[in-house]
This record gives C-alpha cells, sequence and structure tokens, in this order.
C-alpha cells in the first residue's frame, strides 16, 4: 500500500472514531449529581459585618458619608489584612444607621 491510500484510511477511522464520540456524546442523558452526606452539619454565624455592608450598599450615594458604613468598610479590609484577627471580636454591636431621608432639592434662581 502506499502513503497516500494509509493516509486516506487513517483520516476515515478518525472521522468515524469523532462521529461515534460526538452521537454519544449528544444522546447522553444528564443524571442528577448525587449528593454525599456526611456526619458535619454546617453552622452559619450572623456575620453583622456583612449585614452592614448589605445595608450600606442599599444606601447608594449616603454610604460614603455614612460612619457606620465607614467603620463597617475598614473591618472588611481588616479581615483581609490581618490574618487571624476574628472579625466578631473586635466589632462592637452598634445600632445601624437610619435610612437617610431625602430632602427636597431646591430651587435654582432665575437668572
Amino acid at each position: 500500500m502506499d502513503a497516500k491510500t494509509l493516509a486516506r484510511i487513517g483520516a476515515v477511522i478518525f472521522v468515524a472514531v469523532a462521529i461515534t464520540a460526538t452521537t454519544i456524546e449528544l444522546t447522553r442523558k444528564d443524571e442528577p449529581a448525587e449528593t454525599s452526606v456526611t456526619g458535619r452539619s454546617v453552622v452559619t454565624h450572623a456575620d453583622p459585618v456583612r449585614a452592614e455592608l448589605l445595608r450600606c450598599q442599599a444606601l447608594g450615594e449616603e454610604g460614603p458619608r455614612d460612619p457606620a458604613c465607614l467603620r463597617a468598610w475598614a473591618e472588611n479590609r481588616n479581615r483581609f489584612l490581618a490574618p487571624g484577627a476574628r472579625s466578631e471580636e473586635r466589632l462592637p454591636d452598634a445600632q445601624p444607621a437610619p435610612f437617610p431621608t431625602p430632602t427636597p432639592a431646591q430651587p435654582a434662581e432665575a437668572q
């Protein structure tokens, strides 16, 4: 057999394998992932900094001027810069600032 014929046979076999693999993949049904049950229970603690950050996010433009938000952002930064520090121990319970009340816009003076 010459090299051209051998190359053509190899190409046909390669295409046949590719078509077969594609067909198998397309006809496969999605099976739900098995969930493993462990003896551990996941305990989630209320995170006061996260709650405060979410409140600050809701404030919008008033957030950078709110002292409680500035304190929460500083505490969040300290979590990354002070490894091993527990934020719950350093963060005293503080009352969140009330939502700001909108002030009426001052009319522009006619010139």
